[in-house]
């Protein structure tokens, strides 16, 4: 039995993962301004688009010295007309870009449209409007998704009026990607209006300015999120659709960088379209600002893995992930409450965390170690998540139970030769989130403990004991991700860099009641992260949501706390439990804070406080930010009952060291033994 604190790598392993099955969808090439008469000659374009150009500049930038406006000249009708004619003025390029591309799916890549107010500034044969979008896209339009940061083009009303639904999400153009959080939206609207559709196959108009880098971004990203393809593979069937596809090597790189893949070297970013380059630049050579960010200056945000931030300090209250729309973060409750076989609260009841939590070791509770068979492990001292694997992404879930998406693979079937067929779907996972330290160098790792799994690709097995749930963490998780991590490293071109997931995962390990004094004496002290005591997990157990009387928490007894709300009103220190819905005062309750500061600062947060029995006063040990609520009562009379036992290090060894001599333990112990060297030697072969 290995009780080694120090993990192994090729255990540290992890899953995202995503396959969806699509039927081939015939691709539609529409013929783009066919009615146009006349063809103008590259050359014609260009001294007609520097005759306009040089108009426009004269017209913002007259040769006589500027005048400063005064109250009366912002009034005058020159003034005002001069502006209203400026703000129809067309995004640069937008005349020769092409209006749409073929459609990927369900979805058509476009340039902005432009209002009828545009029409005398658009020669007739070029004309973009919505009444042109529903002629020359010859298909029936559900949803347009409008990715401009301006409102001047025109009106959602056009579209709305019509029965189609409009969405605005604003993202800048320039330098600036998409942020992750829009991304989220984006792809939880798309996969919202296709899962809606029923008979009818209504179609998906998303534009940006010009329909290139913006629009391909986004539905790079919904690829990405929808099919079993690579980075690589979902820019060319962008490129495909709508030529050149993105033409901006910052949008290209991002993609790459966000979904950990390496850009293969065959990788070019296309160069400018000519109907952009001879826009880029005005008559001074300056870059011709983008008009479509309203005068707003757009500050790049490409992700990288070398940021100052991804070199700060880590700690257990570090935000991770990115948030995801409020209808989407329902959803997956509601699923959550499925697996574990939940009822939801009607009405408008409100969806509360409905993971599994220990109860305080007390001297009552304690005998429940001679009814079942118990495992034990160590208690880390992190922050607790379930995790929900999906097809749109892996989904970190807090004690608020609220949900953000994070980047991850979890392939859960691989080929002989380590490729993946399949990835997990609606798989759900308990763990903890923990730091680990290296004392010689002080590196940082973030680790993320698997201790339970409640569902299997949509299937729940909370019923199933406890010992079968844990084995299949290691089954169905682990050893997937150790397969193609090896396969990868062999390979002369790596595709994936899981060293550039945001965290590490391995699954928790449990040991015999047995070990016990080996895991406090020896294995807790080598631990590179912090921890608070010991956990006791019946080894026959179903998962139990909420509070789980037969899942057993022992910490030292200096460590042993309670989770309060802290207020202050009338100038009165209070201390707040939860009771049903209501708030408990827990009265003639006095709390000190250990670093001296202004106990105004933890006014109205969740603090975790230990118990000094000599002064009789609770001492504050941190903010709980991943707590909105404070403990239950009843949890707070356990622990209370559980500080009140004292149960001692040396008491908890007394007790196991009889324990274990039962006849249930001391049977079940050496089978055990036997099945682990046995199961640990097939692992060294």
């Amino acid at each position: 039995m290995d009780l080694n604190a120090s993990p192994q790598p090729e255990e540290d392993d992890e899953i995202f993962g995503q396959q969806l099955e699509v039927e081939p969808e015939e691709q539609i090439i529409d013929h783009i301004n066919d009615s146009a008469g006349y063809v103008e000659s590259a050359v014609e374009i260009s001294r007609r688009e520097r005759e306009e150009r040089s108009k426009r500049l004269k017209r913002q930038q007259p040769d006589d010295r500027p005048t400063y406006a005064s109250e009366k000249r912002l009034n005058d009708d020159t003034f005002q007309e001069k502006r209203q004619k400026a703000s129809k003025e067309l995004p640069p390029g937008w005349l020769d870009c092409p209006p749409f591309g073929m459609e990927i799916g369900c979805i058509i890549p476009s340039k902005v449209p432009l209002s009828e107010s545009f029409t005398s500034y658009v020669p007739a044969g070029k004309r973009y409007s919505f009444k042109q979008v529903i002629h020359q896209l010859g298909r029936k339009l559900g949803l347009v998704i409008d990715l401009t940061n301006t409102n001047r083009y025109y009106s959602a009303e056009e579209f709305i009026k019509e029965g189609i639904k409009h969405v605005k999400i604003r993202c800048k153009g320039r330098d600036s990607v998409p942020d992750n959080e829009s991304v989220n939206l984006f792809v939880n609207e798309v996969s919202q209006f296709l899962a809606r559709q029923k008979r009818t196959k209504k179609h998906i108009l998303v534009h940006c300015t010009h329909g290139h880098n913006r629009t391909g971004y986004m539905i790079i990203h919904y690829l990405m999120r929808t099919l079993p393809v690579s980075v690589t593979q979902a820019i060319n069937i962008f490129s495909e659709a709508r030529p050149p596809g993105i033409y901006k090597p910052d949008y290209i790189n991002a993609l790459y960088t966000f979904y950990h893949e390496k850009k293969p070297d065959m990788v070019i970013c296309p160069s400018t379209p000519k109907w952009k380059r001879s826009c880029e630049f005005d008559l001074n050579g300056d870059a011709v600002p983008d008009e479509d960010d309203d005068g707003v200056p757009s500050v790049p945000s490409i992700p990288s893995h070398d940021s100052e931030e991804s070199k700060a300090v880590m700690t257990n209250d570090d935000t991770l992930g990115d948030s995801i729309p409020s209808d989407q973060q329902e959803s997956l409750r509601r699923f959550c409450y499925q697996a574990l076989k939940l009822t939801p609260p009607g009405g408008r009841g409100v969806l509360k965390f409905p993971g599994s939590h220990p109860v305080s070791l007390d001297r009552d509770n304690l005998q429940l170690l001679r009814q079942r068979y118990y495992y034990a492990t160590w208690k880390a001292d992190g922050t607790r998540y379930m995790m929900l694997i999906t097809m749109s992404g892996c989904y970190l879930i807090d004690r608020k139970f609220e949900f953000r998406r994070i980047q991850m693979r979890f392939p859960c079937r691989l080929s002989k030769e380590g490729l993946v067929e399949k990835y997990h779907h609606f798989t759900l996972l308990d763990g903890e989130m923990i730091i680990d330290t290296v004392p010689d160098t002080q590196k940082q790792e973030r680790r993320y403990l698997i201790y339970d799994m409640m569902a299997i690709n949509h299937m729940p097995i909370v019923e199933r004991p406890f010992h079968e749930r844990w084995r299949m963490i290691e089954k169905e998780i682990i050893e997937h991700r150790n397969g193609e991590r090896k396969h990868i490293l062999e390979n002369r071109n790596p595709y994936y860099r899981y060293d550039l997931e945001p965290f590490r995962v391995r699954r928790k390990e449990f040991w015999l009641l047995s070990t016990v004094t080996k895991l406090l004496k020896g294995f807790i002290p080598k631990l590179s992260h912090a921890a608070d005591g010991l956990v006791f997990q019946g080894w026959d157990d179903p998962y139990v949501p909420r509070t789980h009387e037969g899942l057993l928490k022992w910490k030292y007894p200096e460590m042993n706390s309670v989770d309060f709300l802290f207020e202050i009103r009338d100038d009165r220190e209070l201390l707040y439990l939860n009771e049903g819905k209501n708030l408990k005062l827990l009265e003639e309750s006095r709390v000190v804070f250990q670093d001296c500061s202004n106990p105004s600062a933890y006014s109205g947060k969740i603090i975790e406080c230990s118990w000094n029995s000599d002064d009789q006063e609770w001492v504050c040990m941190r903010v709980r930010i991943d707590k909105g609520t404070p403990n239950e009562y009843h949890t707070y009379r356990k622990v209370l009952k559980s500080i009140t036992d004292n149960i001692t290090e040396d008491v908890l060894l007394n007790e196991i060291s009889e324990i274990i001599q039962l006849p249930m333990y001391a049977d079940r112990i050496e089978r055990d033994s036997k099945a682990h060297q046995h199961a640990s030697s097939v692992r060294r072969r």
